[in-house]
């Protein structure tokens, strides 16, 4: 629970956070899309996920997001590594991938482990941990109430058919701004627990199984609690969904974002040149790679 990365939110006032959140969703998106570009060669693929690394871990370091955080939302990623390394390694390439031209890098009783398994495997995980980071950069620099703000604005078209986008918008709010508070919840209702002598870290399946139960229910009891409290206060503020709402703040693109918005387009057109064409810088340059 303390590894996740999404709704944390980092107080600074760092050229990220003063962006306008709509821009924000608009650049992640545009991110998203370069880490899922495929390119020409793997030598090319995890060089063009390197930079985007790079620049994702310099924008972290612009909002003051702790990088000791980071690398604890990927210690979560050990399974997914491990699952997909046996999923390619160990499961025969089918398709048009031809046998012959793949490197073999050793043998275990006949059966014949290529490196392109290891090659592909890394990819994956190279987009995994671009993803995290990306939404990192997101979430620590924009509020959940900023973030609410946006994706309204950009639901609004779906008014027009009757969809019921305030509403929407209100209940991602909600529960963007319980994450943090759930987190802390957790994190009281173990400590309790474990004064009362209940082990979330040792023994067999069953006592694990007890342990999280005797998390679950007082977790799911909490919940509920709090969320009767918000709804009696909601009810007693006359709170009307259907009604028309202002705003105290007013959303404004400004020259930050006309920047921010430059610089990620000029990148993306670049990500998006080199996989139409297939460009590979290596072979430009008569680099032998595999």
């Amino acid at each position: 629970m303390k590894n996740l990365a999404m709704g944390r939110y980092v107080a600074y006032g760092s050229f990220i956070h003063k962006l306008d959140p709509r821009n924000k969703i608009l650049l992640t998106i545009l991110a998203i899309v370069c880490v899922f570009l495929p390119f020409s060669g793997y030598a090319m693929t995890f060089t063009m996920a390197g930079i985007i690394l790079a620049i994702t871990i310099i924008a972290l370091a612009i909002t003051h997001t702790s990088f000791l955080s980071f690398l604890k939302s990927l210690s979560s990623l050990w399974f997914t590594a491990l699952f997909l390394l046996i999923i390619y390694v160990f499961i025969p390439k089918m398709g048009s991938v031809d046998v012959s031209s793949l490197h073999e890098a050793f043998s275990i009783n006949g059966y014949v482990v290529y490196w392109e398994s290891f090659m592909d495997a890394g990819k994956i995980m190279l987009r995994l941990i671009n993803m995290i980071a990306i939404t990192m950069v997101l979430t620590a620099s924009t509020t959940p109430l900023e973030l609410t703000y946006a994706l309204e604005w950009y639901m609004y078209p779906l008014k027009k058919i009757g969809f019921p986008s305030s509403e929407l918008a209100m209940i991602l709010s909600i529960a963007l701004r319980f994450i943090p508070t759930i987190l802390e919840d957790v994190q009281r209702i173990m400590k309790a627990q474990a004064s009362r002598g209940v082990d979330f870290e040792h023994g067999g399946l069953i006592t694990k199984t007890k342990a999280i139960i005797s998390l679950i229910i007082p977790l799911f009891a909490s919940s509920i609690m709090r969320s009767e409290e918000l709804a009696d206060a909601m009810e007693c503020r006359c709170y009307d969904p259907k009604a028309k709402r202002s705003r105290y703040r007013k959303l404004k693109f400004g020259w930050g974002d006309l920047l921010s918005f430059l610089i990620i387009g000029v990148v993306t057109s670049g990500f998006l040149y080199c996989c139409i064409t297939n460009f590979n810088v290596y072979a430009f340059f008569g680099v032998v790679v595999i």
